[in-house]
């Protein structure tokens, strides 16, 4: 019964605000109030909004995309949208505190039924745009939490898999922020060559 309950709560967060979806023996059935009418979904179907690959999730949102009932991903954010964010998220870890700002994630960054894995185009794009941004700028200056946590943002937004870290050095004592995704870190996880353990992993949701 959970498990149900946790694949209608998938499918339910890629569907556009005028459909509803109501539980069925059978399966589902989502209400389209805008154009008045109604689509039936099999029990096998929406189970594959949890359990299933991220090609069985693709085709199930292009069939819904097709019949009206959900919404395209967002686009990719532009060069001039990654450094205001940049900018935005240093600001705000400086005014609340880093802490305060992981437990803003699930606002910000909340877990998308489509977390697909991002193309290493993708990932490699949104490095330099976030690296270069960083480094030009001197309000970030190299901040590894503002680039880590927009990085992370960025990525979940667009509903793609993104896990952010925390990682501590003993010797001599650091810490350091990054976000995997893709096989890429954002920024490195391995500055100037130095390793870091991570201790705190959010991989969606602020969870």
């Amino acid at each position: 019964m959970a498990e149900d309950t946790d694949a209608l709560v998938a499918m339910t967060r890629i569907l556009s605000p005028h459909c509803r979806v109501t539980r069925m023996s059978s399966g589902a059935l989502i209400a389209d109030w805008r154009r008045t009418r109604f689509l039936g979904m099999a029990t096998a179907d929406i189970q594959k909004f949890t359990d299933g690959s991220a090609e069985e999730r693709a085709e199930l949102v292009t069939s819904l995309m097709h019949a009206g009932c959900a919404t395209a991903r967002p686009r990719e954010h532009s060069d001039t949208e990654v450094g205001l964010w940049l900018r935005g998220v240093h600001l705000l870890i400086r005014t609340m505190g880093f802490g305060r700002v992981l437990r803003l994630l699930s606002l910000a960054a909340p877990e998308y039924a489509r977390a697909d894995t991002p193309s290493a185009e993708d990932v490699a794009r949104l490095k330099r745009a976030v690296t270069s941004h960083s480094r030009s700028s001197w309000l970030v200056n190299d901040d590894c939490k503002a680039e880590a946590v927009t990085a992370f943002v960025l990525l979940r937004r667009r509903g793609l898999k993104a896990v952010l870290h925390v990682g501590v050095r003993e010797h001599p004592f650091a810490v350091h922020t990054w976000t995997s995704s893709a096989d890429m870190c954002i920024p490195d996880a391995d500055p100037h060559g130095h390793t870091f353990a991570p201790v705190l992993s959010i991989d969606g949701g602020g969870q």
